[in-house]
């Protein structure tokens, strides 16, 4: 079986959370047609109950067949049903605190309710953690506190969740128990709304229109860790992926999925097949798309400052690409969509660090001697038995030390025949010895997500026994020239027309940040024209960047076609050389419209597209190195605009290409580096100290 729509709810037990969307409060996501949607902030209880409700009736009127997963318990441990019920049935709890309930926008009974229930109990509980106040009679603050026990702590597929908490804590660090009680009225009211339409798993066949379950959305970390961004709610993130890797799930992966026998405490859904889950996420999961204002800079400032338009890029951007796993082999250069955890130990187990003589404890200054036992232990190959007390053994290096021995002395500070070594001391405890996980200890986070995997990387990853990792998809980055003025190199050009220059510049330095490279070739001054080749590339591309039309002129026909998308931005940015940049999406991809000038489209690139490019392609945001370098140079420069001078360092000091016009393509081929120059007006003077960026700094 499977579903045509997933609803995914993350619920919370406390109040009205405000207007704006905030972490701990509640959301919701819905995903159909094996794609996520925004996920939805609701404020309180009330309003997610009522979009709830209204999307429920929806999805049964268009015929469709919806699950709405709730990361909430739905039930309490054996037994409780019964003593608050008189009924083993737990659609008799949902009810009971469905009519006992008293909730609003701002306050609620959960911690007085708690207390009326404990009440009825012999002796203090099973309910604890008063988080208000005033006391409440029955209701301890402290677990601690409770004489009551003869209920379980936990359901069984609590107690099979790694790091569930028990239903019975209403306040602290990862309390579940006020969620819960908050939570069963509105699941009762959808149930009693909607009768045979609805039915609830497992303790009823999931064969109804809609199937209420509950699921942990803490079952999938490494692909929570993908998704994550810088200023991302965890809370919605984890609606998001749920959402969207049930949705992906294959008639087979649902039948496994909901294989669980009914029993009054109910069962959370996907536990037991974490690795399932995960793989099906990599497999499927894309980021969700970009926001239509993402480039919308705040109104009112003519010129942008460079510091500001970069963290704008920071704050707005994220990752777009998918995940997959890769072989070890395979992953050179690939980006970490989630943590690398070390399978094993480095060192696995204690070791020798040199060729010697391996024996037990400390050695006092003077002189020694130890008889041998006969054998070695050498790497790949352990001595096989126990070095006796005052006995040696010949080691290897990175041999594994025998039981009975933790310390070894090197062959070149011993005398032997064979049967004996003799040295002198001191010799400390442990010397020469690897202790085991000394390197990285098994469970570690050897490496964390986004981090792009070099090769002494993956020697790191491959000594703690992990195999594969799960990186994201290759960024596609497509490269587009426009102007009727320009002619592809090799071909005739007349006298009024120009050679492309960008193209082959932008698609090398694509290529040397280590994305795939779309060449988009060539577009006339035509919006007609232009328009097909933009719906192509949408395709083919998670990034698009051109030169050329990119300011607001009659022939900047980029910025006229961006502009209609609703997702346009120009940023006359403060600095030269490169005033214009274009920025939005088209069909959902991001475009970057860099200047036509070949000096200013490169300038452009290596500021603002090559820290966007690495968050759009999973990684981090990327700041180069600079160094303070003498000037070789004089410059009176004026404030208001950051400058960028194609330069390069001769004899310990920094010279400047003779001219700065952004036409001279000639200047990006003889520098090694950029000079920056401050917003403010500033003078430069031979042996001043200015900032040099030299073009490794930025990838290339």
């Amino acid at each position: 079986m499977s579903f045509d729509t997933i609803i995914t709810v993350d619920w919370s037990g406390g109040n009205d959370r405000g207007a704006s969307p905030k972490a701990d409060a509640i959301w919701t996501c819905v995903a159909r047609d094996s794609a996520a949607k925004q996920p939805q902030y609701h404020r309180n209880r009330q309003h997610a109950e009522e979009w709830l409700t209204d999307t429920v009736a929806t999805e049964v009127a268009a015929g469709r067949s919806a699950l709405v997963a709730f990361d909430l318990c739905f039930a309490y441990p054996a037994g409780f049903a019964r003593a608050l019920t008189g009924t083993d049935d737990p659609f008799a709890v949902w009810d009971w605190f469905a009519e006992s309930v008293e909730d609003g926008a701002k306050s609620n009974n959960r911690f007085d309710l708690a207390g009326q229930i404990n009440q009825q109990f012999g002796g203090i509980g099973p309910f604890w953690g008063n988080a208000l106040a005033r006391d409440i009679p029955h209701l301890p603050r402290k677990g601690t506190a409770r004489t009551f026990r003869d209920l379980p702590e936990k359901r069984a597929t609590d107690a099979a969740a790694k790091g569930a908490f028990s239903p019975w804590q209403l306040s602290g660090a990862g309390a579940v128990g006020g969620q819960v009680i908050m939570g069963l009225p509105t699941l009762a009211r959808l149930r009693n709304r909607f009768g045979t339409d609805l039915c609830v798993w497992p303790f009823q066949k999931a064969d109804a229109p809609i199937t209420l379950v509950e699921t942990y959305f803490s079952l999938m970390p490494n692909a929570l860790a993908a998704r994550m961004t810088e200023g991302a709610i965890k809370d919605a993130e984890q609606t998001a992926l749920f959402a969207q890797t049930f949705a992906n799930l294959t008639p087979d992966d649902w039948q496994a999925l909901l294989d669980v026998p009914a029993t009054e405490e109910g069962w959370v859904l996907g536990l037991g097949h974490e690795a399932l889950l995960e793989s099906r996420a990599s497999q499927q999961l894309k980021p969700p798309p970009l926001r239509n204002d993402c480039f919308a800079m705040p109104q009112g400032a003519y010129w942008t400052p460079v510091d500001d338009a970069l963290d704008h890029l920071r704050t707005h951007l994220k990752p777009v690409c998918g995940v997959t796993d890769v072989a070890l082999d395979q992953a050179a250069g690939r980006i970490l969509a989630a943590p690398v955890i070390a399978a094993r130990s480095h060192p696995p187990a204690p070791n020798a660090a040199v060729d010697g003589y391996a024996f037990a404890g400390a050695k006092p200054a003077g002189p020694h001697q130890l008889p041998l036992v006969t054998g070695r232990a050498a790497a790949g190959q352990p001595y096989d038995g126990t070095v006796p007390e005052g006995h040696a053994v010949r080691i290897l290096t990175g041999a594994s030390l025998p039981a009975g021995a933790d310390t070894v002395i090197l062959q070149e500070d011993v005398t032997t025949d064979g049967r004996q070594v003799a040295f002198h001391g001191p010799l400390k405890q442990g010397a020469n010895a690897r202790k085991a996980g000394e390197d990285m200890q098994a469970g570690q986070t050897v490496l964390s997500a986004r981090h792009r995997l070099t090769p002494a990387d993956l020697a790191k990853v491959a000594a703690t026994g992990v195999g594969r990792v799960t990186v994201y998809k290759p960024l596609r980055v497509g490269v587009l020239s426009t102007g009727d003025e320009l002619v592809t190199a090799g071909d005739t050009a007349t006298a009024d027309q120009i050679f492309d220059a960008n193209r082959p510049m932008l698609c090398a330095t694509v290529a040397a940040w280590g994305y795939e490279v779309v060449d988009l070739g060539k577009a006339p001054d035509n919006q007609d024209a232009l328009r097909p080749i933009l719906d192509d590339a949408s395709v083919q591309c998670d990034a698009i960047l051109t030169s050329g039309g990119a300011s607001a002129g009659d022939e900047d026909h980029i910025s006229a076609l961006l502009q209609g998308t609703g997702s346009f931005a120009l940023w006359r940015m403060a600095i030269k050389p490169g005033r214009p940049l274009a920025l939005g999406l088209w069909q959902g991809t991001p475009v970057f419209g860099l200047p036509g000038n070949p000096v200013a489209a490169q300038v452009c690139a290596l500021v603002f597209a090559r820290p966007a490019l690495s968050v759009l392609a999973g990684g981090n945001w990327l700041n180069p190195q600079e160094f303070a370098v003498p000037a070789g140079f004089t410059k009176a420069k004026k404030d208001g605009r950051r400058e960028y001078l194609r330069a390069r360092i001769t004899d310990g000091v920094v010279e400047v290409f003779a001219s700065e016009g952004s036409g001279r393509v000639s200047g990006l081929s003889w520098a090694t580096g950029l000079v920056v120059l401050p917003d403010h007006a500033v003078t430069v003077n031979k042996g001043d100290l200015v900032t040099f960026v030299p073009f490794a700094s930025f990838g290339l």
